[in-house]
């Protein structure tokens, strides 16, 4: 990652959050790849020096997918001399997943450390995750109103059926809107399976399903993940088109620089990414920073960024101690200010459809790293005084007062009634955020078709309209997130650090983006 130059960097930002906030006069004036490019762009004569730095190294595999990035190709020994640091093969656990890392922090020349942000894919190791299995045995005997759907293969589990009568999302659009479209991202072998994406459709009586374009090249076999989250942005939106991002290892940079280098024409406008790890699991906050870079240059494109805030409560992977009581660990990029972040909640009463309550574990709580965005400023002041006067805000110690909160929204993704999903040629139940993201980021490639359709631009970055029409969603004021620890935040009425604003009503949401152009 190539240093950007401050001043184009400025503009950017101002850019950025003009473009977003429905009330700026410039709302929806989103930029183009090469007005961005413009703005990222190194000083003059740096990214040449530092590729003539690599060519004498005898490195000859260098590209440059984006105007800020360099992409690099090295064996072992080669990197070890130009980086001072030593790598080492790791497998992970599973017995699956190999990666080669450094062991202890790189050096750059001072030259090119002058012209070089970060080198990124170095230090970094991802957490492995998946949805959380739930056997189909867990039920109970009563069923409430439950749609009767999916050929009664999915008894109490969560599925198209229901979230349409939950979240008013309307019969599923048959044609897409002009330029809609939306993108699910998945790593680490995660995989999709036509036939499993036949058998869903067919069994729960919706139109067909598939992904209409794949970017990087995913395995053949059905991963749970993959099938969750291509099964219900389907189900949920449509014919809009699905485009599949896929990278081998889970790394924030590849996935942007993947979406980055499409022209205007092909960038998907609405991305769900179920993936991420705690704040204190990253390289160091200049990693940080420059995801967040290229989170705002996507959303100056008029691009929608939705992230799974965890299943780990306020704990995080890193877990709160043997006591539970120990200091909270955020997410990232769920501390992020640029991007939305989907929680997780429950049915309040098991198999009613109807109000919602926080999910134990899903994951939400305040930025170590990020301040207070000003586009929830006055709701996070508000939850703070309500919780504290109700007696159930967490003792000071273990949160950030001045962090960014998260999430901003949430939907269905708790263990009470799990979704229902074929992987593998097989029905299975399974829970997590990582259900909630991408039926949460289909709602609102929903709303943009019904824009588009109107000859209207995409909603781009989705927080300030989210918080300026937090009114557009189902409010959920029960239960907490502690995870496995014993103290979380609780939901409240309003924003709360648990479920965001609440849950998609897409009816009201549809209505609240219209009327900016009234």
């Amino acid at each position: 990652m190539m240093k950007h130059q401050p001043a184009k960097m400025v503009e950017l930002e101002e850019t950025f959050w003009a473009v977003s906030d429905p009330k700026n006069a410039r709302y929806g004036q989103h930029l183009s790849r090469n007005q961005v490019s413009e703005l990222l762009a190194p000083a003059t004569g740096n990214v040449e020096k530092v590729v003539n730095w690599l060519k004498q190294a005898g490195t000859v595999d260098i590209s440059q997918p984006n105007v800020d990035m360099i992409d690099v190709s090295v064996d072992v020994s080669t990197a070890e001399t130009l980086l001072e640091t030593t790598f080492y093969n790791f497998k992970h656990t599973d017995g699956f997943h190999t990666l080669v890392r450094a062991t202890e922090q790189y050096s750059l020349p001072v030259e090119i450390a002058d012209a070089v942000s970060i080198v990124g894919n170095v230090l970094q190791f991802p957490r492995i995750d998946t949805p959380i299995l739930v056997p189909a045995n867990n039920t109970s005997d009563k069923v409430g109103a439950w749609p009767e759907s999916c050929q009664s293969k999915c008894k109490e589990f969560v599925t198209p059926a229901v979230l349409a009568e939950r979240y008013s999302t309307g019969t599923p659009p048959n044609v897409s809107a002009p330029k809609n479209t939306m993108a699910t991202a998945e790593f680490q072998g995660q995989g999709w399976d036509q036939k499993d994406l036949d058998t869903f459709s067919n069994t729960c009586g919706l139109q067909k399903m598939t992904v209409d374009k794949s970017i990087g090249t995913s395995p053949t076999s059905a991963g749970i993940e993959a099938m969750l989250d291509i099964e219900y942005i389907n189900a949920v939106g449509g014919a809009i088109p699905l485009t599949n991002v896929y990278s081998a290892q889970y790394s924030l940079l590849d996935w942007a620089k993947q979406l980055g280098a499409l022209g205007d024409g092909n960038i998907p406008l609405i991305n769900s990414v179920s993936y991420g790890n705690d704040e204190k699991q990253q390289s160091g906050v200049a990693y940080m920073d420059s995801c967040n870079d290229q989170f705002k240059a996507l959303g100056a494109r008029g691009v929608s960024i939705l992230f799974a805030s965890g299943d780990q409560g306020v704990c995080g992977r890193e877990g709160c101690g043997i006591f539970g009581k120990e200091a909270f660990h955020p997410d990232f990029p769920g501390g992020s200010p640029y991007i939305t972040v989907v929680g997780g909640t429950d049915f309040a009463t098991r198999s009613t459809i109807g109000d919602e309550m926080a999910w134990k574990a899903g994951g939400g709580g305040f930025s170590n790293t990020f301040g207070i965005p000003d586009y929830q400023a006055d709701v996070v002041a508000a939850y703070k005084e309500t919780s504290k006067a109700a007696g159930n805000l967490p003792d000071q110690k273990l949160w950030n007062n001045t962090g960014r909160g998260y999430p901003d929204i949430a939907a269905l993704g708790g263990q009470v009634n799990p979704y229902c999903i074929v992987s593998g040629g097989r029905f299975a139940g399974v829970a997590g955020t990582s259900a909630a993201c991408p039926v949460a980021a289909a709602t609102f490639a929903l709303v943009n078709d019904a824009l588009l359709t109107a000859g209207k631009p995409p909603l781009g970055f989705l927080n300030p309209f989210i918080y300026q029409n937090g009114a557009a969603f189902n409010d959920v004021t029960s239960g907490s997130n502690p995870g496995a620890g014993k103290i979380g935040f609780s939901a409240l009425k309003g924003w709360d650090p648990a479920t965001g604003f609440g849950t998609p009503n897409v009816q009201k949401m549809k209505a609240a983006a219209m009327a900016i152009y009234e």
